[in-house]
């Protein structure tokens, strides 16, 4: 063999050990997801839960909607899952500058289809906005009709709505998601904060493949009852979904009461619940998982990481 062949043949070599070492995504691995009784389920109908962050107000923290953060979650942290939080109040909310927050919003998903991650798409809002949800995820859902990453979570979290308000919203807004991507997942919230999963329980939405519910925690608030009251969701059937939790109070204020999210981890574990911690983002306040001086970015080392920061951190990279 010729030297300049003998040389073509071991570059060719080494590029196809290196390809046939890389791990596959988790997506790669587990394709589309859909929902089988209460549990989560990959293509192939196997249980599958998932682990990660979200990002915070996409209004408030825009400089962290970009694809290196999304990349430093990925392969520091090992997020399985990331959520945008598209924020629709106040200060420069999508309602007022959509075009921003579409921006920051499919920003992240891209990166994420590229990351090979799951992302849930997340209408950040304490209020019904129906038409406009019915409009934007409509486009969402033509735009990301083929993908199976994208996730779309339809109201963050409901107050004052009574579950039959959210359920005659639920169903028109799905309906719209379902005109372009009929098989995708899709979150719906429950009244009181998304507490009240007892009222899905006794009156779920008819009719609707590949729905979960969500709950939403803060362990130094949310204790046993609330654990109580998925327990007897998950009797009824109910598909229970964490999109946002964390480990202090709920105003996201306070201290972490280690051993209650202690105790959260050990029930979404032995349920196969899948959960997002809250949030990425700078604020003064114990659920902002990162100081100012932190990069948009990252990656972040451990001088710009909180204490909140870590925990979801090590409590990520322990589910490995």
């Amino acid at each position: 063999m010729k030297p300049g062949s003998l040389k073509l043949a071991i570059l060719l070599g080494i590029l196809l050990a290196v390809g046939g070492c890389r791990q596959k995504t988790i997506v790669e691995k587990n394709g589309a997801l859909s929902v089988n009784g209460t549990f989560l389920v990959n293509s192939r109908g196997e249980k599958i839960v998932l682990r990660g962050v979200s990002y915070g107000w996409h209004n408030a923290w825009p400089r962290y909607y970009n694809a290196g953060s999304l990349h430093t979650l990925v392969t520091e942290w090992k997020a399985e899952v990331v959520r945008c939080a598209l924020g629709l109040e106040p200060f420069g909310d999508f309602l007022h500058n959509p075009q921003r927050g579409i921006d920051c919003v499919t920003t992240v998903v891209d990166a994420a289809i590229a990351e090979g991650i799951y992302v849930i798409i997340d209408w950040h809002s304490h209020v019904l906005y129906k038409e406009e949800a019915k409009v934007f995820f409509e486009a969402m859902a033509e735009k990301y009709k083929d993908v199976p990453n994208v996730i779309y979570e339809i109201f963050n979290e409901p107050v004052d709505q009574s579950w039959e308000e959210l359920k005659d919203y639920a169903e028109y807004v799905i309906k719209g998601i379902r005109a372009y991507s009929p098989d995708a997942l899709v979150l719906v919230g429950c009244p009181k904060w998304n507490q009240s999963i007892r009222l899905v329980a006794e009156s779920p939405l008819e009719g609707g493949g590949n729905i979960m519910y969500t709950v939403h925690f803060y362990a130094a608030t949310h204790k046993q009852h609330l654990r109580d009251e998925c327990d007897y969701a998950l009797s009824k059937d109910i598909p229970v979904f964490v999109s946002e939790c964390g480990g202090m109070v709920a105003d996201g204020q306070g201290h972490i009461d280690y051993g209650e999210w202690n105790a959260w981890q050990e029930w979404m574990k032995s349920h196969g619940i899948s959960w997002l911690a809250w949030s990425l983002s700078d604020k003064d306040e114990t659920c902002s998982m990162l100081f100012p001086a932190s990069t948009s970015e990252g990656p972040w080392p451990d001088d710009v990481v909180k204490e909140w920061g870590k925990l979801v951190r090590e409590t990520l990279l322990s589910c490995e």
